[in-house]
């Protein structure tokens, strides 16, 4: 069994080599010549297959270009109203809930307050000092007329009926305010002033409530068909984004809808947070898509006079120069310093460094940087651009 299995293995190794001598070799692939530097340019060979990745556009003078600006919708504050107690109490009942319409005056809601009841019984308290000062007042005017007593005496007791009154008038504004009378109940009763949705409550029955504590409306009224546009805007946007301009408003979650805006006010500070210019528009919002605390981006035409237009994937940034990739010729390509004026979402606007008609590569610019890079660097040239 030994000497059959090496006869076998011998027969499959003549085999092989029979097999393999009959072959013809399998000739070398030729290798693809690369582009070369003339000067500060890269040519290619023709027909390479890079060449048709370089895709190229043509710089056009400038025109309008659209801006992008991030942008916040909030609740209109002309329309709006943050409801608080002006007395400690525990609260009774509500009256309302989330996203019911009111009308203006409804009750919201209803406190038991003992701060409350002492304010209308010292409004009780000057009725009845000012019920008592016209009594006096009465009683001295017939003695005076009878000769009993002196005209002082009357007039000492009209200054007394005056103060009452004025007592009573202090009292009655800070009861009336909230809707009570003078009888005593200590029910306060929390109302809106304006018409609107209840977009945010923070009360329950049963919990206790402080007029020092501010941070936190208990109700927030608000007319949510008509919102206002928070923009951050940049020095160079105040020409275009003037009080009754119009601007487009974007929403990414309703990417179908488009919603116009109009420029209510432009802030005449820089925000020192976000070193941008506060700008305010409104928004109507019928159909109630838009709702508050919404980001969106607002955009609108920046009006452009002078230089030349490309796509804004044809710039590039090295270091704090931008640079494009011209094609001077069929294969041929150069990088080239520019001066960036405008710059929008689609579209930039070049003030030096191009002109009119120059095509511009627009796709796969890094690829043609690392080719020019590396091509320079094997013929010794240095400062090569590193995009």
């Amino acid at each position: 069994m030994i000497i059959h299995s090496r006869s076998f293995l011998y027969t499959i190794l003549l085999a092989t080599l029979v097999v393999g001598g009959c072959s013809e070799p399998v000739p070398p692939t030729p290798a693809l010549a690369g582009p070369v530097i003339q000067g500060d340019l890269l040519q290619y060979p023709p027909d390479h297959p890079q060449i048709a990745l370089l895709t190229t556009t043509a710089a056009v003078a400038a025109s309008d270009i659209p801006v992008d600006l991030p942008a916040r919708i909030v609740w209109n504050e002309d329309r709006t109203q943050r409801v608080f107690s002006a007395f400690a109490g525990r609260v009774s009942s509500v009256d309302v809930a989330v996203g019911q319409s009111v009308v203006k005056g409804q009750a919201l809601a209803h406190l038991s307050s003992p701060e409350f009841g002492a304010a209308q019984a010292e409004t009780s308290l000057a009725q009845t000092n000012l019920n008592l000062a016209t009594q006096v007042l009465d009683r001295q005017q017939s003695l005076l007329d009878v000769g009993v007593v002196a005209r002082k005496d009357v007039e000492q007791a009209a200054a007394e009926k005056a103060r009452a009154q004025a007592e009573l008038k202090r009292a009655q504004a800070k009861t009336d305010l909230y809707g009570s009378k003078i009888t005593a109940h200590q029910q306060l009763v929390l109302r809106n002033d304006v018409q609107g949705v209840v977009v945010e409550r923070n009360i329950t029955p049963g919990q206790e409530v402080r007029p020092d504590n501010t941070s936190q409306a208990l109700f927030v009224i608000s007319d949510p068909s008509k919102l206002w546009v928070q923009i951050d805007a940049q020095t160079p946007d105040l020409n275009d984004l003037k009080p009754r301009a119009q601007v487009q408003l974007v929403v990414p979650s309703l990417s179908d809808q488009r919603f116009s805006a109009t420029v209510l006010a432009v802030a005449d500070q820089i925000d020192p947070i976000s070193r941008s210019i506060k700008v305010r528009a409104l928004v109507d919002n019928p159909s109630r898509l838009l709702k508050s605390e919404m980001l969106a981006r607002v955009r609108y035409s920046r009006k452009i006079t002078q230089g030349v237009q490309v796509p804004a994937s044809a710039v590039f940034l090295v270091g704090k120069q931008h640079i494009v990739f011209v094609q001077t010729a069929k294969g041929v390509y150069g990088s080239r310093q520019v001066t960036l004026s405008q710059e929008g979402p689609v579209h930039v606007v070049l003030s030096e460094g191009l002109k009119t008609g120059e095509e511009v590569v627009v796709a796969n610019g890094l690829l043609l940087a690392r080719e020019l890079r590396i091509a320079k660097e094997s013929m010794g040239v240095t400062g090569a651009s590193k995009p």
